[in-house]
Protein backbone atom coordinates (compact mmCIF):
# COMPACT_ATOMS: atom_id res chain seq x y z
CA UNK A 1 0.00 0.00 0.00
CA UNK A 2 1.03 3.44 -1.02
CA UNK A 3 -0.14 7.16 0.16
CA UNK A 4 2.58 9.07 -2.43
CA UNK A 5 0.57 11.26 -5.45
CA UNK A 6 0.33 10.67 -8.61
CA UNK A 7 1.19 12.54 -11.26
CA UNK A 8 -2.29 14.10 -11.73
CA UNK A 9 -3.16 14.67 -7.78
CA UNK A 10 -0.06 16.48 -7.35
CA UNK A 11 -0.94 18.69 -10.27
CA UNK A 12 -4.63 19.23 -8.34
CA UNK A 13 -2.61 20.34 -5.17
CA UNK A 14 -0.29 22.67 -7.33
CA UNK A 15 -3.45 24.67 -8.79
CA UNK A 16 -4.70 24.98 -5.27
CA UNK A 17 -1.05 26.01 -4.17
CA UNK A 18 -1.38 28.49 -6.87
CA UNK A 19 -4.62 29.84 -5.96
CA UNK A 20 -3.29 30.61 -2.55
CA UNK A 21 -0.20 32.03 -3.88
CA UNK A 22 1.94 29.57 -2.31
CA UNK A 23 4.74 28.82 -5.46
CA UNK A 24 4.75 25.36 -6.56
CA UNK A 25 8.64 23.59 -8.45
CA UNK A 26 8.77 22.52 -11.40
CA UNK A 27 11.07 19.47 -12.40
CA UNK A 28 12.67 19.58 -16.23
CA UNK A 29 15.27 16.44 -14.91
CA UNK A 30 18.19 18.43 -16.13
CA UNK A 31 16.74 21.71 -14.43
CA UNK A 32 14.27 22.97 -12.31
CA UNK A 33 11.87 26.21 -11.80
CA UNK A 34 10.01 28.03 -8.86
CA UNK A 35 6.92 29.25 -10.38
CA UNK A 36 4.46 31.71 -8.51
CA UNK A 37 1.02 32.65 -10.37
CA UNK A 38 1.29 36.40 -10.92
CA UNK A 39 -2.04 37.13 -10.23
CA UNK A 40 -1.83 35.83 -6.65
CA UNK A 41 1.59 36.91 -6.18
CA UNK A 42 2.48 39.27 -2.70
CA UNK A 43 5.20 41.39 -1.59
CA UNK A 44 6.41 38.82 0.59
CA UNK A 45 6.41 36.18 -1.65
CA UNK A 46 8.17 38.60 -4.17
CA UNK A 47 10.75 39.67 -1.61
CA UNK A 48 11.25 35.85 -0.85
CA UNK A 49 11.63 35.40 -4.65
CA UNK A 50 14.41 37.83 -4.65
CA UNK A 51 16.60 36.86 -1.88
CA UNK A 52 17.04 33.20 -3.57
CA UNK A 53 18.96 35.06 -6.28
CA UNK A 54 19.09 34.61 -9.95
CA UNK A 55 17.19 36.50 -12.67
CA UNK A 56 12.75 36.07 -12.19
CA UNK A 57 11.06 36.47 -15.78
CA UNK A 58 7.46 36.39 -15.64
CA UNK A 59 6.21 34.28 -18.03
CA UNK A 60 3.34 35.52 -20.27
CA UNK A 61 1.81 34.55 -23.57
CA UNK A 62 1.97 35.67 -27.16
CA UNK A 63 -1.19 37.25 -27.20
CA UNK A 64 -0.49 38.86 -23.77
CA UNK A 65 3.01 39.85 -25.28
CA UNK A 66 1.00 41.07 -28.13
CA UNK A 67 -1.06 43.85 -26.33
CA UNK A 68 1.90 44.92 -24.61
CA UNK A 69 3.94 45.37 -28.04
CA UNK A 70 6.72 42.83 -26.49
CA UNK A 71 8.34 40.23 -28.62
CA UNK A 72 7.21 36.69 -28.32
CA UNK A 73 10.40 34.70 -29.34
CA UNK A 74 9.45 31.47 -27.47
CA UNK A 75 5.93 31.02 -30.12
CA UNK A 76 3.98 30.81 -27.47
CA UNK A 77 5.24 32.27 -25.04
CA UNK A 78 7.08 35.21 -24.34
CA UNK A 79 9.60 35.80 -21.16
CA UNK A 80 9.79 39.08 -19.61
CA UNK A 81 12.50 40.06 -17.51
CA UNK A 82 11.79 41.08 -13.89
CA UNK A 83 13.54 44.73 -13.30
CA UNK A 84 15.23 45.37 -9.73
CA UNK A 85 12.63 47.76 -8.69
CA UNK A 86 9.73 45.68 -9.76
CA UNK A 87 6.49 45.06 -6.98
CA UNK A 88 4.01 43.15 -7.10
CA UNK A 89 1.46 45.55 -8.49
CA UNK A 90 4.09 45.77 -11.61
CA UNK A 91 3.76 42.19 -11.96
CA UNK A 92 0.09 42.32 -11.51
CA UNK A 93 0.07 45.53 -14.47
CA UNK A 94 1.60 43.00 -17.20
CA UNK A 95 -0.38 40.12 -16.73
CA UNK A 96 -4.05 42.30 -16.32
CA UNK A 97 -5.03 44.26 -19.14
CA UNK A 98 -7.54 45.89 -16.59
CA UNK A 99 -5.56 49.38 -16.79
CA UNK A 100 -4.30 49.04 -20.12
CA UNK A 101 -6.02 51.62 -21.94
CA UNK A 102 -5.63 54.37 -18.94
CA UNK A 103 -2.02 53.50 -18.81
CA UNK A 104 -1.07 51.71 -21.91
CA UNK A 105 3.23 52.29 -20.98
CA UNK A 106 4.09 49.30 -19.69
CA UNK A 107 7.79 49.18 -21.01
CA UNK A 108 10.56 49.63 -21.86
CA UNK A 109 10.53 45.76 -21.60
CA UNK A 110 13.63 43.06 -21.82
CA UNK A 111 13.04 39.87 -22.94
CA UNK A 112 14.68 36.80 -22.03
CA UNK A 113 15.95 35.06 -25.31
CA UNK A 114 18.04 32.49 -24.10
CA UNK A 115 17.50 28.88 -22.84
CA UNK A 116 14.57 26.79 -22.90
CA UNK A 117 10.80 28.16 -22.51
CA UNK A 118 9.80 25.06 -21.16
CA UNK A 119 9.36 24.94 -17.77
CA UNK A 120 7.43 28.95 -18.13
CA UNK A 121 4.98 27.20 -20.57
CA UNK A 122 4.27 24.80 -18.39
CA UNK A 123 4.11 27.41 -15.74
CA UNK A 124 1.36 29.46 -17.59
CA UNK A 125 -0.98 26.27 -18.70
CA UNK A 126 -1.18 25.68 -14.88
CA UNK A 127 -2.01 29.66 -13.94
CA UNK A 128 -4.40 28.38 -16.89
CA UNK A 129 -5.26 25.29 -15.10
CA UNK A 130 -6.09 27.38 -11.98
CA UNK A 131 -8.42 29.68 -13.51
CA UNK A 132 -6.32 32.41 -12.91
CA UNK A 133 -4.31 34.99 -15.58
CA UNK A 134 -2.34 33.10 -17.58
CA UNK A 135 1.06 34.37 -16.00
CA UNK A 136 3.75 33.50 -13.92
CA UNK A 137 6.54 34.42 -12.17
CA UNK A 138 9.13 32.01 -13.05
CA UNK A 139 12.80 31.66 -11.47
CA UNK A 140 15.20 28.69 -12.42
CA UNK A 141 16.66 26.56 -9.27
CA UNK A 142 19.08 23.87 -9.14
CA UNK A 143 18.08 20.89 -7.73
CA UNK A 144 14.11 20.78 -7.85
CA UNK A 145 13.69 18.14 -5.59
CA UNK A 146 15.85 19.28 -2.64
CA UNK A 147 14.57 22.37 -3.15
CA UNK A 148 10.78 21.00 -2.58
CA UNK A 149 11.57 19.03 0.32
CA UNK A 150 13.42 21.68 1.96
CA UNK A 151 10.47 24.26 1.55
CA UNK A 152 8.20 21.71 1.99
CA UNK A 153 6.66 22.75 -1.55
CA UNK A 154 4.73 20.50 -4.07
CA UNK A 155 6.85 19.38 -7.19
CA UNK A 156 5.69 18.49 -10.62
CA UNK A 157 7.17 17.59 -14.23
CA UNK A 158 6.74 20.03 -16.37
CA UNK A 159 3.09 19.73 -18.44
CA UNK A 160 1.72 20.03 -21.83
CA UNK A 161 -1.03 22.93 -22.04
CA UNK A 162 -3.39 19.99 -22.85
CA UNK A 163 -3.52 16.49 -22.00
CA UNK A 164 -3.28 13.84 -23.76
CA UNK A 165 -6.58 12.70 -22.75
CA UNK A 166 -9.24 13.92 -20.30
CA UNK A 167 -8.89 12.72 -16.77
CA UNK A 168 -11.53 9.83 -16.02
CA UNK A 169 -14.49 10.21 -14.43
CA UNK A 170 -16.72 8.71 -12.10
CA UNK A 171 -20.59 8.55 -12.09
CA UNK A 172 -20.86 9.18 -8.96
CA UNK A 173 -24.58 10.23 -8.30
CA UNK A 174 -27.68 10.38 -10.57
CA UNK A 175 -31.40 10.51 -9.59
CA UNK A 176 -34.52 11.42 -11.45
CA UNK A 177 -35.53 14.80 -12.20
CA UNK A 178 -38.50 16.33 -13.76
CA UNK A 179 -38.04 19.57 -15.47
CA UNK A 180 -40.63 22.09 -17.32
CA UNK A 181 -39.23 21.64 -20.47
CA UNK A 182 -38.12 18.58 -21.11
CA UNK A 183 -40.01 15.97 -18.67
CA UNK A 184 -38.94 13.46 -17.29
CA UNK A 185 -35.07 12.83 -16.73
CA UNK A 186 -32.21 11.73 -14.91
CA UNK A 187 -29.24 13.65 -13.87
CA UNK A 188 -25.69 12.38 -13.53
CA UNK A 189 -22.70 13.85 -12.02
CA UNK A 190 -19.16 13.12 -13.21
CA UNK A 191 -16.63 13.57 -11.09
CA UNK A 192 -12.96 14.02 -13.05
CA UNK A 193 -10.40 11.71 -10.60
CA UNK A 194 -7.64 14.44 -10.73
CA UNK A 195 -9.71 16.29 -8.79
CA UNK A 196 -11.11 18.80 -11.27
CA UNK A 197 -14.37 20.34 -11.49
CA UNK A 198 -17.59 17.94 -11.87
CA UNK A 199 -19.51 18.01 -15.11
CA UNK A 200 -23.45 16.86 -15.43
CA UNK A 201 -24.94 14.71 -17.90
CA UNK A 202 -28.56 15.18 -18.08
CA UNK A 203 -31.19 12.20 -19.93
CA UNK A 204 -34.19 13.45 -21.48
CA UNK A 205 -36.93 10.64 -21.39
CA UNK A 206 -35.29 6.73 -21.95
CA UNK A 207 -32.72 7.18 -25.22
CA UNK A 208 -31.50 4.20 -27.41
CA UNK A 209 -28.13 3.93 -27.32
CA UNK A 210 -27.93 1.55 -30.48
CA UNK A 211 -28.96 4.94 -32.11
CA UNK A 212 -28.07 8.55 -32.71
CA UNK A 213 -28.96 10.20 -29.62
CA UNK A 214 -29.91 14.15 -29.63
CA UNK A 215 -27.20 15.78 -27.78
CA UNK A 216 -25.93 19.42 -26.97
CA UNK A 217 -22.64 20.04 -25.02
CA UNK A 218 -23.28 23.39 -23.51
CA UNK A 219 -20.57 25.21 -20.95
CA UNK A 220 -22.09 26.73 -17.93
CA UNK A 221 -22.34 30.33 -18.36
CA UNK A 222 -23.53 31.67 -14.71
CA UNK A 223 -24.86 35.08 -16.11
CA UNK A 224 -26.44 33.37 -19.13
CA UNK A 225 -28.00 30.14 -17.81
CA UNK A 226 -28.73 31.71 -14.00
CA UNK A 227 -29.00 35.46 -14.19
CA UNK A 228 -30.66 35.47 -17.78
CA UNK A 229 -27.44 37.97 -19.28
CA UNK A 230 -28.37 39.44 -22.47
CA UNK A 231 -24.92 39.51 -23.57
CA UNK A 232 -25.11 35.99 -25.16
CA UNK A 233 -27.20 33.50 -26.13
CA UNK A 234 -26.54 31.14 -23.54
CA UNK A 235 -29.42 31.08 -21.72
CA UNK A 236 -31.77 30.43 -24.61
CA UNK A 237 -30.04 27.98 -26.35
CA UNK A 238 -30.15 25.79 -22.96
CA UNK A 239 -33.42 26.07 -22.62
CA UNK A 240 -34.28 25.29 -26.74
CA UNK A 241 -32.32 21.98 -26.49
CA UNK A 242 -33.98 21.38 -23.28
CA UNK A 243 -37.25 21.61 -24.69
CA UNK A 244 -36.62 19.99 -28.47
CA UNK A 245 -35.38 17.30 -26.56
CA UNK A 246 -38.56 17.20 -24.18
CA UNK A 247 -40.74 17.57 -27.64
CA UNK A 248 -38.47 14.33 -29.37
CA UNK A 249 -39.11 12.49 -26.41
CA UNK A 250 -35.38 11.91 -25.32
CA UNK A 251 -32.17 13.44 -25.94
CA UNK A 252 -28.48 14.08 -23.32
CA UNK A 253 -27.63 16.95 -22.20
CA UNK A 254 -23.72 17.75 -21.12
CA UNK A 255 -23.39 20.69 -18.72
CA UNK A 256 -19.33 20.89 -18.56
CA UNK A 257 -18.26 23.22 -15.95
CA UNK A 258 -16.13 25.19 -18.39
CA UNK A 259 -17.38 28.73 -18.08
CA UNK A 260 -16.32 31.68 -19.75
CA UNK A 261 -15.05 29.17 -23.07
CA UNK A 262 -13.04 27.73 -20.23
CA UNK A 263 -11.20 30.78 -18.42
CA UNK A 264 -13.24 30.69 -15.84
CA UNK A 265 -15.89 33.24 -14.28
CA UNK A 266 -13.23 35.79 -12.83
CA UNK A 267 -11.76 35.75 -16.27
CA UNK A 268 -15.26 36.16 -17.85
CA UNK A 269 -16.34 39.36 -15.90
CA UNK A 270 -12.46 41.19 -16.86
CA UNK A 271 -13.52 40.06 -20.65
CA UNK A 272 -16.52 41.71 -19.78
CA UNK A 273 -14.86 44.77 -18.23
CA UNK A 274 -13.20 44.90 -21.48
CA UNK A 275 -15.72 44.41 -23.85
CA UNK A 276 -17.29 47.93 -21.94
CA UNK A 277 -13.98 49.39 -23.15
CA UNK A 278 -14.46 48.63 -26.52
CA UNK A 279 -13.27 45.55 -27.50
CA UNK A 280 -15.10 42.07 -29.28
CA UNK A 281 -15.55 38.67 -27.17
CA UNK A 282 -12.54 37.54 -29.26
CA UNK A 283 -9.72 40.57 -28.58
CA UNK A 284 -11.06 40.79 -24.88
CA UNK A 285 -9.63 37.13 -24.57
CA UNK A 286 -6.50 37.44 -26.16
CA UNK A 287 -5.84 40.94 -24.22
CA UNK A 288 -6.31 38.40 -21.06
CA UNK A 289 -3.93 36.55 -22.53
CA UNK A 290 -5.96 33.55 -23.37
CA UNK A 291 -6.88 32.04 -27.08
CA UNK A 292 -10.65 32.72 -28.82
CA UNK A 293 -11.38 29.47 -26.57
CA UNK A 294 -9.95 27.38 -24.13
CA UNK A 295 -12.52 24.91 -23.47
CA UNK A 296 -11.56 20.82 -24.01
CA UNK A 297 -14.79 19.30 -25.81
CA UNK A 298 -13.24 15.80 -25.55
CA UNK A 299 -15.05 15.63 -21.80
CA UNK A 300 -18.10 15.90 -23.41
CA UNK A 301 -17.47 12.58 -25.60
CA UNK A 302 -15.65 10.79 -22.39
CA UNK A 303 -19.41 11.13 -20.84
CA UNK A 304 -21.02 10.07 -23.62
CA UNK A 305 -19.20 6.95 -24.03
CA UNK A 306 -19.30 6.47 -19.96
CA UNK A 307 -23.28 6.84 -20.91
CA UNK A 308 -23.05 4.25 -23.46
CA UNK A 309 -23.58 6.54 -26.56
CA UNK A 310 -21.55 6.32 -29.76
CA UNK A 311 -23.19 8.64 -32.20
CA UNK A 312 -24.82 11.99 -31.77
CA UNK A 313 -27.53 14.11 -33.37
CA UNK A 314 -25.52 17.24 -32.27
CA UNK A 315 -27.85 20.89 -31.28
CA UNK A 316 -24.57 23.40 -31.93
CA UNK A 317 -23.86 26.09 -33.95
CA UNK A 318 -20.05 25.34 -33.65
CA UNK A 319 -17.92 23.15 -36.23
CA UNK A 320 -15.16 23.53 -33.35
CA UNK A 321 -17.72 20.90 -31.40
CA UNK A 322 -18.31 18.48 -34.03
CA UNK A 323 -14.87 18.01 -35.27
CA UNK A 324 -13.78 17.45 -31.21
CA UNK A 325 -16.48 14.47 -31.24
CA UNK A 326 -15.46 12.71 -33.92
CA UNK A 327 -11.90 12.71 -33.48
CA UNK A 328 -12.75 11.29 -30.32
CA UNK A 329 -14.88 8.80 -31.58
CA UNK A 330 -17.93 9.77 -31.31
CA UNK A 331 -19.94 9.98 -34.60
CA UNK A 332 -22.11 13.03 -35.27
CA UNK A 333 -24.53 11.73 -38.10
CA UNK A 334 -26.31 15.64 -37.85
CA UNK A 335 -25.99 18.78 -37.20
CA UNK A 336 -29.03 20.57 -35.47
CA UNK A 337 -29.00 24.30 -35.81
CA UNK A 338 -29.40 25.96 -32.74
CA UNK A 339 -29.58 29.63 -33.18
CA UNK A 340 -31.86 31.41 -30.73
CA UNK A 341 -31.76 34.43 -28.52
CA UNK A 342 -30.57 37.08 -30.77
CA UNK A 343 -31.48 40.94 -29.36
CA UNK A 344 -30.16 44.22 -29.32
CA UNK A 345 -27.61 43.54 -26.87
CA UNK A 346 -26.04 40.47 -27.85
CA UNK A 347 -25.95 41.09 -31.99
CA UNK A 348 -22.39 41.94 -32.17
CA UNK A 349 -21.35 39.80 -30.00
CA UNK A 350 -22.88 36.72 -32.27
CA UNK A 351 -21.61 38.27 -35.31
CA UNK A 352 -17.93 38.21 -33.57
CA UNK A 353 -18.46 34.21 -32.72
CA UNK A 354 -19.63 33.67 -36.67
CA UNK A 355 -17.01 36.25 -38.35
CA UNK A 356 -13.71 35.54 -36.18
CA UNK A 357 -14.64 31.72 -34.26
CA UNK A 358 -16.39 29.83 -37.66
CA UNK A 359 -19.78 29.83 -35.75
CA UNK A 360 -22.38 29.09 -38.28
CA UNK A 361 -25.48 31.67 -37.51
Amino acid sequence: MTFSLDASERRARALADLRMGVPVVLDGGDGGALALAAETITPGRLESLRALGGAPVLAITAQRAKVLNAPAYDGDTARVLLPQDAASGWVRALADPADDLRAPMKGPLKMQREGSATLHRAAIALAKGARLLPAALVLPIEDAAVFAARHDLTRLPPMPALPADPAPMADIADARLPMALAGAGRVHVFRPRDGGEEHYAIEVGKPLRDAPVLARLHSACFTGDVLGSLKCDCGPQLHAALSQMGQEGAGVLLYLNQEGRGIGLANKMRAYDLQDQGFDTVEANHRLGFEDDERDFRIGAELLRRLGFSSVRLLTNNPRKIARMEESGIAVTERVPLQVGRGALNTAYLDTKAAKSGHLL
